[in-house]
């Protein structure tokens, strides 16, 4: 064991971990949900290192306690997310500034820095240097938000080329159709996939043009947004190292009071991901129905079969991704609920809700990203359609009447359908029976691929 000191005296913690006596008392204070995700510390690792270079530019740091500190950063960012974590003991649930974890990082930075320079580097006046977990967690709320977007507009944009792949290979089978759960007029069932396509398409584009609000950076604000101890010109130098080691241009928000006061981007991209997962529930839902069976379902798709779907019914399918991409997508509307109601919370000059606040916004992206690739790959690509079932459910429906419709008038085709049905007859038969068409004008009428208009 060792003994360090904080501003509320000494603390004994394990000799061989990195971490410093705030992170200690945190430890045992604090125990309890997830761990702060990791996309969170390397975010705090990059602003931390990027304080560091320009501090030691502008010589608020001396330029070898700047140099250790960065040298510290790389080691650490370099590191498996596994090993990584290791250092970072701290739960999500905390202060809702999220001051206990940027003192984890400093304190992390500071240990492995003065070890490579052999000579003391404080938590708080070198790595803290200038900043204020108000701004700097903020800060890394967005650098872990928007590649978690990105990746999420990626599993999108490759499920949807799968769909869009599924629904030229079927543009000519013809389907029936359903609204209200009832037989409607027939459609081809690419036309149906083109639907869900056009669907993502839309989630697409929403993502696309919300992702952009998480670019601005409430770095800076330090404290209560006025940049006390810190200057504009130290701010944008270090917002434009995060930006060059990121690879993503972000910037700095105009007005720091609303960054550390406020999560509405973050709320508002959400909000598109609570979209996509509630067309996701609808679509997955709908190739489930149509999959069901196979003798007692609508029977229209085939399924792959991953796995042995009952532990005493031998023989049966189940659409577990399905199952799987559908409880994602309620896990996803529930964390929007989360985020919303912490995003509204914001008090005075702080929101401090900032750690559940993200950790919903991540979960909510990690568990989109990978339950629509596993759909795609496990479901999608090797989903095919019952053609013949189809169109035996097309022969069979009485909504075919429709196209006779023009031609005989709603009140007599209305009265051919009521027929077929209370009589157990084909519609062709009972439009035959009433007298008001021939077989020649049935077949030239009743074609059900060309009601579909493909």
């Amino acid at each position: 064991m060792r003994i360090e000191k904080d501003s509320l005296g000494p603390v004994e913690l394990p000799d061989d971990v990195w971490w410093g006596p705030q992170t200690e008392r945190s430890r045992h204070n604090f125990t309890v949900g997830p761990l702060m995700p990791v996309a969170v510390i390397r975010g705090l690792i990059t602003i931390k290192q990027a304080a560091a270079t320009v501090n030691g530019q502008t010589g608020a740091l001396k330029a070898p306690v700047a140099a250790a500190i960065d040298q510290a950063a790389a080691a650490l960012l370099a590191l498996p997310d596994d090993q990584l974590m290791a250092h970072f003991p701290l739960h999500v649930y905390q202060t809702g500034s999220g001051t206990q974890t940027n003192m984890n990082v400093n304190e992390v930075l500071a240990h492995r820095a003065s070890a490579l320079l052999g000579q003391l580097v404080r938590p708080n006046d070198h790595v803290n240097c200038g900043q204020s977990s108000n701004d700097t967690f903020p800060t890394a709320m967005h650098l872990a938000a928007y590649p978690a977007v990105s990746a999420t507009i990626a599993a999108t944009t490759h499920l949807r080329n799968s769909l869009a792949e599924k629904a030229t290979a079927y543009t000519h089978t013809v389907k029936l159709g359903r609204t209200h759960l009832q037989d409607a007029t027939p459609l081809t069932f690419g036309q149906e996939l083109s639907g869900w396509v056009a669907t993502l398409d839309q989630d697409l584009a929403t993502l696309k043009v919300l992702q952009p609000q998480l670019l601005g950076l409430a770095l800076g604000g330090t404290a209560v947004g006025t940049g006390l101890n810190t200057t504009p010109a130290q701010t944008q130098a270090m917002v434009a190292a995060i930006a060059a080691a990121t690879g993503v241009p972000f910037t700095s928000m105009p007005n720091k009071f609303h960054g550390l006061a406020s999560h509405s981007e973050l709320a508002a991209v959400h909000g598109a991901l609570r979209t996509l997962a509630a067309d996701l529930l609808k679509i997955a839902n709908d190739i489930r129905f149509l999959a069901s069976g196979p003798r007692g379902g609508y029977g229209e798709l085939t399924i792959p079969a991953n796995e042995p779907g009952s532990s005493i019914m031998p023989g049966k399918v189940n659409p577990t991704q399905a199952e799987a991409l559908t409880m994602i997508a309620t896990r996803v509307m529930g964390n929007d609920t989360t985020l919303t109601v912490a995003a509204s919370q914001g008090n005075f000059e702080l929101n401090v809700y900032k750690p559940v606040i993200i950790a919903s916004f991540l979960d909510s992206c990690t568990l989109l990203t990978g339950g629509m690739a596993q759909f795609d790959r496990l479901l999608v690509q090797g989903l095919t359609a019952n053609a013949d079932r189809m169109r035996q459910l097309v022969d069979q429906s009485l909504m075919l009447v429709t196209a006779l419709a023009p031609h005989i008038g709603y009140e007599a085709s209305a009265q051919i359908a009521q027929a077929a049905q209370a009589q157990g007859l084909t519609l062709q038969a009972a439009a035959l029976a009433s007298g008001r068409v021939t077989a020649a004008q049935y077949a030239a009428w009743v074609d059900p691929l060309k009601m579909t208009n493909a």
